[in-house]
């Protein structure tokens, strides 16, 4: 900021000096000590006088620029307030409605995302309970089926013995078809 300060300070000074060397010039042998200290101070005050517009004009800029860095560092609520009634006012203007709209799209955009959030966090909810009342269908299966595997173990192994109680019973009755005499044999069967 002190460039453009610098570029407003020195053309006044230069103008400043170039009126007082025309002045010296114009007259200089006609000239008095009073005529020197009146350019001496025409001086100081052109210095003065360009160095105070410098600063005026500059001062507004330096506060834009300071509030656009804050501005660009993500610092939303960074605003202007120019006492000024000129361009540097209306500039400053804008530059709060852009960083109120900055602001307000920001508030939006976290407010949707908690908005989706939330929405995915539902949906993800629903998945779950889907999920786990699936795996207790699954659980549930898994017991009957075992149930019922364990059940036909147990009929087979039933099966199994009675077929081995079978064929000893058929066995004992061969076995008694031999012993019985012949005549007991018509009676038995």
């Amino acid at each position: 900021m002190a460039k453009f300060a610098t570029k407003v300070i020195i053309p006044i000074i230069l103008v400043g000096v170039f009126a007082i060397v025309v002045f010296v010039a114009m007259g200089s042998q006609r000239l008095g000590i009073e005529f020197y200290i009146i350019i001496f101070f025409f001086a100081v005050y052109v210095f003065f006088f360009g160095l105070s517009v410098g600063k005026n004009l500059s001062s507004p800029m330096k506060k834009l620029l300071d509030r656009a860095v804050e501005l660009s560092k993500g610092n939303l609520s960074s605003r202007v307030y120019l006492e000024t009634k000129d361009e540097f006012s209306e500039l400053a203007n804008t530059f709060n409605k852009i960083a109120e709209e900055l602001e307000a799209s920001q508030v939006q955009q976290a407010d949707a995302e908690k908005s989706v959030g939330i929405k995915v966090k539902a949906r993800t909810q629903e998945l779950e309970e889907t999920i786990n009342a699936l795996e207790q269908k699954v659980k549930n299966r898994t017991i009957e089926l075992e149930r019922l595997v364990e059940e036909s173990r147990r009929l087979q192994e039933s099966v199994k013995n009675k077929g081995v109680e079978t064929e000893q019973f058929r066995q004992e009755l061969e076995s008694l078809k031999r012993r019985a005499p012949k005549s007991d044999k018509s009676k038995v069967i």
